[in-house]
C-alpha cells in the first residue's frame, strides 16, 4: 500500500481545496490533512499512476507530489547536506565574495554541483583562490553572510524528539558545519578542514576530502552503529556529491536540486521547505517540535 503526499511552501502555501478535490476525483484514496493548506496525504490511492496523475493536475502550481510506502515510513537516521540544503548559501562562494571573486568561485561551484567537474579538483581550485584570507574574515562571513534554510530546525528537532539520530555531512568546511550544525541541533557534523598559517588560509584543505564517497560511507557507518537497515534512513541534498547517499537511503530526497540529482532521486522537493521531509514521513502539524 502507498500514500501520495502533497506539500507546499509554508511561507506561500498553494495547496487548496479545489486542487485537492481535482486530484482526489482522479486517484481516489482516503484524504488526510497533515497540516491545513500546507501538507495532505491520499492514503492507498486507487489509480495505478496516481503520482503522475497528481503531477499532471498540479502543473505549474507550486506544490510537490511524492509517493511513499506505508511501511517503515518514519526514519530513524537522517543524513543531510549543508550548503544550499540546511543553509541557503554556498559557504565557499561567500568566502570568495569577501575577496571580490565570488563569481569566479561560484562558477566552479555550480559546475561541480552539476557533476561536470571532479569534486576534489574543484574544491582544491576554489580553496586555492582563497589563499591569504584571514580567519577573522572567515568568521565574519559565517556570522553575516549565511542564513538558515526554512524548516531545518523543526525538521531536526522533531526527528530527534521522536528518537532519530541526525548527522550533517558536508563537502564544505568544519568552521561552518560545526557552527551551524550545533545551532540547528544535529547530533554530529562532518566536513572538510581548511588549513591556516598565522590565522590566514594557506589555500589548502586537509586530507582526506569529504566527498560523495565519504557521504555514502557515513550513511552506511551510522546505520550500522545504530543497528539500522538502510531502509530506516533518510538522506537529503541538492548537488551531485549528494547523489550516492540519496540513492542508498531508504528515503532519499533531492531538495531544490541540480537537474542531475532531481532526475535520479526517488523523492523531490522543488517548492516545499525542509519541514516537508516530516510530512513525507507522516508527521502531522501537532507532532512538529518548534524550539
Amino acid at each position: 500500500m502507498s500514500i501520495l503526499v502533497l506539500t507546499t511552501n509554508p511561507a506561500n502555501p498553494k495547496l487548496d481545496e479545489e486542487l485537492v478535490r481535482a486530484i482526489h476525483a482522479e486517484i481516489g484514496g482516503t484524504v488526510n490533512w497533515l497540516h491545513q493548506s500546507i501538507a495532505i496525504e491520499f492514503i492507498n490511492p486507487k489509480a495505478a499512476a496516481s503520482l503522475q496523475i497528481a503531477r499532471d493536475i498540479i502543473g505549474d502550481t507550486k506544490v510537490d507530489a511524492n509517493l511513499v510506502p506505508v511501511l517503515n515510513r518514519r526514519k530513524k537516521l537522517l543524513i543531510a547536506d549543508m550548503d544550499s540544503t540546511m543553509i541557503n548559501e554556498e559557504c565557499i562562494d561567500e568566502l570568495g565574495a569577501a575577496l571580490g571573486i565570488k563569481e569566479q568561485i561560484a562558477e566552479i561551484t555550480e559546475r561541480a554541483m552539476r557533476g561536470e567537474l571532479d569534486f576534489e579538483e574543484a574544491l582544491d581550485a576554489r580553496v586555492g583562490l582563497l589563499k591569504g584570507l584571514p580567519l577573522d574574515q572567515v568568521k565574519e562571513v559565517r556570522r553575516e553572510r549565511i542564513s538558515y534554510a526554512a524548516g531545518g530546525r523543526v525538521l531536526i528537532q522533531t526527528m530527534k524528539t521522536h528518537g532519530a539520530y541526525t548527522a550533517l555531512v558536508s563537502g564544505g568546511f568544519t568552521l561552518f558545519a560545526d557552527y551551524f550544525g550545533k545551532r540547528i541541533g544535529f547530533d554530529e557534523a562532518t566536513a572538510n578542514v581548511l588549513e591556516f598559517n598565522d590565522d590566514r588560509l594557506t589555500g589548502t584543505v586537509a586530507r582526506p576530502i569529504v566527498d560523495k564517497d565519504t557521504k555514502l560511507a557515513k550513511l552506511q557507518q551510522l546505520a550500522a552503529e545504530q543497528n539500522l537497515s538502510l531502509d530506516d534512513t533518510m538522506a537529503v541534498g541538492d548537488g551531485a556529491n549528494d547523489l550516492m547517499m540519496i540513492r542508498a537511503a531508504g528515503m532519499g530526497v533531492a531538495i531544490h536540486a541540480k537537474p542531475i540529482v532531481a532526475a535520479e532521486a526517488q523523492y523531490q522537493f522543488n517548492h516545499s521547505d525542509l519541514s516537508g521531509l516530516l510530512y513525507l514521513q507522516g508527521y502531522e502539524e501537532a507532532d512538529l517540535v518548534r524550539q
